[in-house]
């Protein structure tokens, strides 16, 4: 009975409730009086308030309160919300009831016997404390799955579970089954016929497991990795006219113990296609025939994608060479399949020439603005040029100031300007380094080094260095201003104490150097530098040369150089592209003892293939005495070590004395060939092959080339650049050994 006369009483109640809103209503839309939200308990009231279109004094309308629940929903942190209306003050009043999701109050792992908690927790973006949301965790699950899969583990399991401590709190528990880890033992390339399996196994990153996995950490199954492969495998293609070219999804087939796996590939390559014609359309800024030379693919070629791209872009830059900063060229590629040949349109849209806007810098927490500012090769009000603003960005990057650089061009179409935010990232300029190290040039050696590379945020260089080794000790402080006086004139100076054992004597030196540069066009730089030296010849071998033993004693060096250099690599520490091209003349007879002249020529340059370079060096050197002066035993040219031809020991590829120990020589020539490769791009390690020959000699009836061959690894460390390089002599002498390791650390090549 009270069951039964609860219910009547609860219909009754309802009955009458929906007679006063029906009343509301009869009388028209009713006012929103009032806006309650209930349930919260962490998220601010405000945060949801703010997601709520209906205001009060305002119609009710069903249509805001369905898009209002929608809003809601769409924060994210909340499993259900639902409104409720109530009569109040002549309206209604809105309540929003929201259940909130639960916190995750602890975050665990299972199974990982593999990889530790802390190593897991950093592949993932949820933490104790945040908010249980089912489609984050299931996405944390995917990326440790990913992760797994990118270390081999491709059979592992990842599941989330959820186990709730009460309404409010719940715990998260990634339980994982690791599996075993498997290696590619093989990829196989099926259907191929025109492009040998050798190429197309070239062309992508997934390869068979080796010896060297655990450095390259390649040799397992990655799936981004592999349909980044797919994708290179199909360019392959298009790149050589098969445009209907259809790569298989990868088949994966484990074998009897579950640790290897054969990935195949399967490809449909269809028929070569040629062009059959180039056509351009849209220009008014150009005529054709200044745009055609642009366009590398021609009627008759074999259709080639990254040619037509590399077209587009040639054609795009032009434009916004010009000021056209929002110029696009869009290619139409019509196939005609019974001539198996395609008609190529570019259709331009030139769009407006803009000039630039409003250039703003940020991040530079050390940095002050100026110094970046003077390396923009655009000023607030030049029409816009993408070369000028793709200059400005090697130059910036080349002040080694900055972890990252960005420059983001924002068009403003009303106004036909261009801001360019210029964002950069701080990096550590100084330095304090204690360490050791050898080189077939100075032996063992201690080192310390006290470097600001960027003082007081000035862009000022100043260093303290000092090297005690078995053949060499050397101190050194130097300064350097790019901007000397805030004018476009760089200033420098050293002073420097070193002792240096030769094959035959000793050279204790003490001196100073000033010198003053000027930029003469964008990549054109004169230079000029004066040096005063005294140095001590001592403790010569009884056995020496006259040649020696007649410039025992102390004498004075005071010597000008000017010089001249063309540098248009996009980057001085680790260069793809460019070339550096320096001209310097040393005459010595400014007052001082020594009196004798010196010619240096050196041609380096570097081109880019894919992600690897290229690079040729040339060098030549020529120095004679003036004056009846003999040059200088420690100026004369001494080949042989890292710094020249490596494999050879110091002074081996030049004049030898009687005795067998190397004596240099008046000039030399010199020749480098470098293939750079990236090894682990993340920690900016390469590796390469190098071939180097050269000599030194004072007469050319007398002169041999000498040649060498090896490879090495270069890694641009927190120290500064390292080189380990080891060189096979290809032609060794008496004496001489058949290869040699070298280790440095200093300057790139």
């Amino acid at each position: 009975m009270v069951k039964k006369l609860i219910v009547i009483i609860s219909v009754f109640t309802i009955i009458i409730l929906a007679a006063d809103i029906s009343n509301i209503f009869a009388q028209g839309l009713p006012m929103v009086n009032s806006i309650e939200v209930r349930g919260l308990k962490r998220i601010e009231e405000g945060a949801v308030k703010a997601k709520i279109t209906h205001k009060t004094g305002e119609s009710l309308a069903n249509e805001k309160t369905t898009n209002d629940i929608k809003n809601i929903y769409k924060m994210g942190y909340f499993d259900d919300v639902s409104v409720e209306v109530e009569p109040f003050e002549g309206g209604v009043k809105l309540i929003y009831l929201i259940r909130e999701k639960p916190t995750i109050i602890k975050l665990d792992f299972q199974g990982n016997d593999e990889f530790e908690d802390a190593k897991l927790k950093e592949k993932i973006t949820v933490t104790a404390g945040a908010i249980a949301d089912t489609v984050l965790i299931q996405d944390n699950a995917e990326k440790l799955h990913s992760f797994y899969e990118e270390e081999g583990y491709w059979l592992a399991k990842v599941v989330p579970v959820i186990k709730r401590v009460n309404d409010d709190e719940v715990t998260l528990t990634y339980q994982i089954d690791e599996g075993p880890k498997i290696k590619i033992k093989d990829v196989v390339i099926e259907g191929n016929k025109e492009i040998s399996k050798k190429e197309i196994k070239k062309a992508i990153k997934t390869t068979d497991w080796w010896i060297f996995s655990f450095i390259t950490s390649s040799g397992y199954y990655k799936k981004a990795e592999m349909n980044s492969d797919v994708e290179k495998i199909k360019d392959l293609y298009y790149n050589k006219g098969f445009i209907n070219i259809a790569v298989s999804e990868p088949k994966i087939e484990l074998n009897k113990g579950k640790d290897r796996m054969v990935i195949t590939i399967t490809v449909s390559e269809g028929k070569q296609y040629k062009v059959a014609s180039v056509n351009i359309t849209g220009y008014k800024a150009y005529k054709e025939e200044e745009l055609k030379p642009l366009i590398e693919l021609k009627a008759n070629d074999v259709f080639n994608r990254r040619i037509l791209r590399q077209d587009i872009n040639e054609l795009t830059e032009a434009y916004s060479e010009k000021g056209y900063a929002l110029a696009s060229v869009s290619p139409e590629v019509l196939p005609d399949d019974s001539k198996l040949n395609v008609k190529i349109t570019y259709k331009i849209e030139e769009g407006a020439v803009y000039n630039i806007g409003r250039i703003e810098i940020s991040g530079n927490t050390k940095t002050i603005d100026k110094v970046i500012r003077r390396e923009v090769r655009l000023d607030e009000g030049d029409k816009f040029n993408s070369k000028l603003l793709k200059r400005s960005y090697e130059r910036i990057t080349n002040l080694q100031y900055f972890e990252t650089v960005d420059l983001v061009p924002k068009p403003k179409q009303e106004e036909k300007v261009l801001d360019v935010d210029i964002k950069v990232k701080e990096r550590p300029t100084g330095s304090i380094s204690v360490g050791g190290g050898y080189s077939s040039v100075d032996g063992a050696m201690g080192m310390f080094d006290v470097t600001q590379g960027n003082l007081f945020g000035r862009g000022q260089y100043i260093r303290l260095r000092s090297e005690l080794g078995t053949r060499v000790t050397y101190y050194e402080l130097a300064f350097r201003d790019p901007w000397f006086m805030d004018k476009p004139i760089s200033f420098g100076a050293s002073i420097y104490r070193t002792t240096r054992q030769y094959g035959q004597y000793d050279k204790k030196a003490t001196g100073f150097d000033v010198s003053f540069g000027k930029d003469f066009s964008e990549y054109v730089k004169g230079s000029i530098t004066y040096n005063f030296e005294n140095a001590d010849i001592s403790n010569i071998d009884p056995d020496a040369s006259e040649l020696v033993k007649e410039q025992q004693g102390k004498k004075i060096t005071s010597s000008i150089t000017p010089g001249l250099v063309r540098d248009s690599r996009d980057n001085y520490l680790d260069p793809h592209k460019g070339s550096k091209n320096a001209f310097y003349v040393t005459y010595a007879g400014v007052g001082g003892d020594n009196y004798f002249v010196k010619v240096n020529l050196d041609s380096a340059w570097f081109f880019p293939i894919y992600d690897n370079t290229f690079s040729i060096r040339g060098r030549y050197g020529f120095g004679e005495g003036v004056n009846g002066k003999k040059l200088p035993l420690y100026e004369r040219y001494y080949v042989g070590g890292i710094y020249t031809i490596r494999g050879l020991g110091f002074g081996e590829g030049g004049p030898k004395d009687s005795s067998g120990d190397p004596m240099g020589g008046k000039q030399q020539i010199l020749f480098n060939t470098e293939f750079i490769y990236p090894l682990i791009s993340e920690l900016k390690l390469k590796g390469l092959v190098f071939f180097d020959s050269g000599m030194a000699y004072d007469s050319l009836k007398e002169a041999e080339l000498r040649y060498t061959t090896g490879l090495g690894f270069r890694w641009i460390s927190p120290v500064g650049p390292l080189r380990i390089e080891w060189g096979y002599n290809l032609k060794p002498k008496e004496g001489e050994g058949k290869s040699r390791f070298e280790f440095t650390i200093g300057s790139f090549f």
